[in-house]
Formats: C-alpha cells, sequence, structure tokens
C-alpha cells in the first residue's frame, strides 16, 4: 500500500479486492491514518453538502487510469472544499460496482456505463444514479503494433501465427473482456481460428505490449480509448468493420443511489465537469504517468497547469 507525501492531511483506505465474494472484507480493509474506521460509503462522515465537510469515498481500479486520474483530481479539489476524502482501490469491475450499489463506495469516478459496464448497470438498477458525463469520445480497440502488417480485425483469422495464437486481455471481470468473449472472437470467428483470450491485469497486458514492441515484434492485445498506453507504446487501432467492440460512449460519474440528497452540492459540482480530448490527455499523463508514484502531486500539478479545466467547488 503506498503513501502519498501530499496526503498526510486526510485518511486513505486501500481494499485489494479478488472478487465478488471476498467485497465485505475488502471494503473493511484497513484505514491508513491508523485512527478511528469510520467505515466509507454515503454519510459516514456525517455534515453533508452545504458548506462542505463529511466524507467521501472514491471507489476505482488504480491500473484502469481513467478512474485512477479522475478521482485524485476529484480529491485535490474536494479537500480544498473541506470535505474529507476516502479511496477504495478495488480489483475487479464487478465489485466495484456492488460496492457502488450497497453505498460503501460513494462515487465511481469514471465508469463506462452506456456499454462497456451497461450489464453491471442492470444488476443494480435503482441503485445507482448517474451524475453526468465527463467526457464523450470513449472507445474499446484491438490494438497491434504500427510496424505490424495487418490493419482490421477481419484480418486476424488468417494471421494466427503472427501472433501465437495470443489476445493478451485485461482483468477477467473487465467489461472489455466480457465484450472482447461474448462478442468479437464469435463475430470474427477467432476462436475456431486458434486465438486464446490471456486475460490477467491491465498491468500483466502492458508489459507483454512493452517487451513486444522494444523487441519489434507482433502482439495483439485488447485496449480502449482515452488511455495513455496509445500514445506511449507505437500502437495502431485495428479496424472493426463488423462493429463488434460498440461504438463510442462516455464516460460518467456515477455514484451511490441517494448520494446527491446528502451532498447535492457536491452533486451539481461533479454533473457540470466536463473535459474535451486536450485536457483530459494532459490530466492522465500528468497524474497516471508523469506522477505515477504520487498521483496526488499529479493532481496538484495539473491544476496549477490548467486552473481553468475545472470549476472549483464553492
Amino acid at each position: 500500500m503506498r503513501t502519498h507525501r501530499t496526503m498526510s492531511h486526510r485518511r486513505r483506505r486501500t481494499a485489494v479486492v479478488a472478487g465478488a465474494a471476498a467485497l465485505g472484507l475488502a471494503l473493511a480493509a484497513c484505514n491508513d491514518s491508523g485512527g478511528d474506521d469510520t467505515g466509507g460509503g454515503s454519510g459516514d462522515g456525517g455534515d453533508g453538502g452545504d458548506g462542505g465537510g463529511g466524507t467521501i469515498t472514491l471507489g476505482y481500479i488504480p491500473s484502469w487510469t481513467d478512474g485512477l486520474s479522475t478521482a485524485y483530481l476529484l480529491d485535490q479539489m474536494l479537500t480544498e472544499a473541506g470535505y474529507t476524502v476516502e479511496h477504495e482501490e478495488i480489483t475487479e469491475a464487478g465489485v466495484l460496482y456492488e460496492g457502488l450499489a450497497q453505498g460503501d463506495v460513494d462515487i465511481y469516478p469514471s465508469a463506462w456505463p452506456e456499454v462497456t459496464h451497461a450489464s453491471y448497470m442492470e444488476d443494480h438498477e435503482g441503485e445507482i444514479d448517474d451524475l453526468g458525463t465527463y467526457y464523450d469520445n470513449a472507445k474499446l480497440t484491438f490494438a497491434v503494433p504500427e510496424y505490424t502488417d495487418i490493419d482490421s480485425i477481419a484480418e486476424l483469422p488468417d494471421n494466427v501465427d503472427m501472433f501465437d495464437g495470443t489476445i493478451y486481455g485485461i482483468e477477467p471481470g473487465a467489461g472489455l473482456t466480457q465484450v472482447t468473449e461474448e462478442d468479437v472472437i464469435p463475430t470474427y470467428g477467432l476462436d475456431e481460428a486458434g486465438y486464446t483470450l490471456q486475460t490477467s491485469s491491465t498491468t500483466a497486458m502492458l508489459t507483454e505490449l512493452e517487451q513486444a514492441t522494444n523487441n519489434e515484434e507482433d502482439i495483439l492485445v485488447t485496449l480502449w480509448r482515452p488511455f495513455w498506453a496509445n500514445s506511449e507504446y507505437p500502437v495502431k487501432d485495428l479496424e472493426d468493420p463488423e462493429g463488434a467492440l460498440g461504438e463510442s460512449e462516455g464516460l460518467h460519474f456515477l455514484a451511490t443511489a441517494g448520494f446527491a440528497d446528502e451532498f447535492p452540492e457536491v452533486a451539481e459540482w461533479v454533473g457540470g465537469i466536463h473535459l474535451d480530448d486536450e485536457t483530459y490527455g494532459a490530466l492522465e499523463q500528468t497524474v497516471a504517468v508523469d506522477n505515477e508514484d504520487d498521483p496526488a502531486a499529479g493532481a496538484e500539478t495539473f491544476l496549477e497547469e490548467h486552473p481553468d479545466a475545472v470549476e472549483p467547488l464553492e
């Protein structure tokens, strides 16, 4: 569990979760302050939203850097407005949505509810509120190195040996993994052609991608946009002529049901945040890449360099 220099003024809890069955244990994880454990979720801080005050818990999967970046952006600004901010780092999307629905997490700061996470939203209908869309051009992708001599997913069945029959994926519970297994693979006959989807984690996939591109080897990975890896590594998106990966969608701020009643000013403020491609790219680069070991410092730097990106919470 990493402790950030700039976070000494607030509590930070980290839950490392292996699966949905571990939710109760995970969300009761240690409180970094070593003092009282107020327990996360809506209402544990008391005051509500008027004039600041109260505790707000942000839940996200840290290897998905859209959520990591926006979590620290919200943290920085909520803390300045007088709120106590806690972080729950979770490893599975299903667990995160369950925690949000149960109120163990107040806000998921970068959800994909329109397409990628639609099944989770259906599972928790009425238990999760949508505070608004902050970015409207997110997209799931299959990607290969720029030097690889194919340009479409439709070409993959005829080039199994080029990739040793392996698709390098991310977490088993990710929406991207579900779309890959249920839509992309059957639509293009990739299983029949001899491909296997290898799932583990985003970090493991990026390690394979880095090694392959450093050695100028062919590799096939599941990716998404926006994501810093698309500019960090020499990759290109494969065309998806059948549309199996879905259309572009928005990234949303989701909250546990009732959050807006308890924190009306925060809910309205969060719902008004909108980032364009350039601003979002700068946020993720500064928080998740340039300040990988201290994302709180990265959020502070971003706001110093982009003071008009987000209106302050009065």
